[in-house]
């Protein structure tokens, strides 16, 4: 199986981070809450995809969602890179291919939970071989794709 999920945890003492990396964040204004997403190239902090805001959606789906899109990206332009996030929820969904949110689905936030399942999908019917790091933000400060919202 060529799928591989690696969370590592880096020492805080002479670790930086492997680049080229994509960092991938999401900001939520309440829970639920007016969610967007994006991931970054960490170095230069430029913006390769930009989602939302979408009205009634969670950081933890917005994190998730920004994860699968970080992997197709990364799959579509065939790049030797990794990924960073600073969400452990989203690791864990995404080694179980779901978005294991338990908001409900409804007419405000129908356009994100079939975005949800489209990532789901793409989780099912794709493989990858892009390592993906848990952002040791104790040692190298916010992820690049923060919205600085903290």
């Amino acid at each position: 199986m060529l799928r591989k999920l690696r969370i590592t945890n880096y020492e805080l003492t002479n670790s930086f981070p492997i680049l080229p990396a994509l960092a991938v964040d999401a900001a939520c204004s309440g829970n639920p809450g007016v969610m967007e997403f994006r991931g970054v190239i960490a170095d230069t902090g430029t913006e390769v995809f930009h989602r939302g805001p979408f009205q009634q959606g969670t950081n933890n789906i917005g994190e998730f969602l920004a994860l699968v899109l970080g992997l197709a990206y990364i799959k579509k332009y065939n790049l030797n890179w990794v990924i960073y996030t600073d969400s452990v929820t989203a690791l864990a969904w995404l080694r179980a291919k779901r978005c294991k949110t338990k908001m409900e689905w409804n007419a405000s936030n129908q356009d994100l939970f079939f975005m949800v399942r489209k990532a789901e999908m793409w989780l099912h019917d794709n493989t990858w071989t892009t390592p993906i790091y848990k952002w040791d933000t104790k040692a190298w400060g916010e992820i690049p794709a923060d919205f600085g919202r903290k």
